[in-house]
């Protein structure tokens, strides 16, 4: 049975009001064997190979085609589209700035957007039972933005590198808030913090 969680938001517009949304509270990920696994259950007669061929060849086909600027979509299941956007070791142009355009070398695709089929989504309503499966509040941290700053500062004269996770752990932000505020003071030189290295591999480090 699926449980739902009451999720409180933050206050964007500083109403002071709480808000909150409802979401799904996942129990576990089912990876492809798995799932392979599921579908012969459910679909008497069809092997796991033969199920495994169709899945890597759907996913080659649509990797393909959003390769050569086309969207995907299939039916009960959702499009597919290709973004775009600077490489990361390249800055962002304007429109009419004057500096140089960026070329295509410059550029990468950078995600792929699906926009899920009302089929699909009825489908998986019609066949949920939810439950209630608890409130979780935010994560607020008892010192300003000034004070977690000087933490972070004092943290980075102490140590090598900081990792997102230190940074949450010293300041009492989620994980996500911590990213966000340190994505922040690296893009602000004059907080002496910058990030090295790309993805999960990153750090923050003091800016020499």
């Amino acid at each position: 049975m699926a449980k739902y969680i009451k999720q409180e938001m933050n206050d964007l517009h500083g109403e002071g009001k709480t808000k909150a949304y409802y979401r799904m509270k996942v129990q576990r990920n089912i990876a492809t064997n798995e799932l392979v696994k599921l579908m012969c259950a459910h679909r008497a007669g069809v092997s796991e190979g033969v199920i495994k061929a169709v899945i890597m060849q759907l996913t080659d086909e649509i990797a393909y085609q959003l390769a050569d600027g086309r969207s995907v979509t299939i039916d009960g299941l959702g499009t597919f589209r290709a973004t775009i956007g600077v490489r990361s070791d390249k800055e962002m142009d304007g429109i009419d700035d004057g500096r140089t355009q960026r070329n295509a070398l410059s550029l990468e695709v950078n995600g792929v957007n699906y926009k899920v089929d009302k089929e699909l989504v009825r489908m998986v309503d019609s066949c949920c039972d939810l439950e209630r499966g608890g409130t979780y509040r935010l994560h607020r941290s008892p010192y300003t933005i000034e004070q977690r700053l000087t933490l972070a500062q004092q943290f980075l004269d102490e140590h090598a590198l900081m990792r997102v996770g230190d940074y949450a752990k010293l300041t009492g932000l989620s994980r996500t808030a911590a990213t966000l505020e340190l994505q922040k003071f690296r893009r602000d030189a004059s907080t002496g913090i910058t990030i090295n290295g790309l993805g999960n591999t990153s750090v923050y480090v003091k800016r020499k």
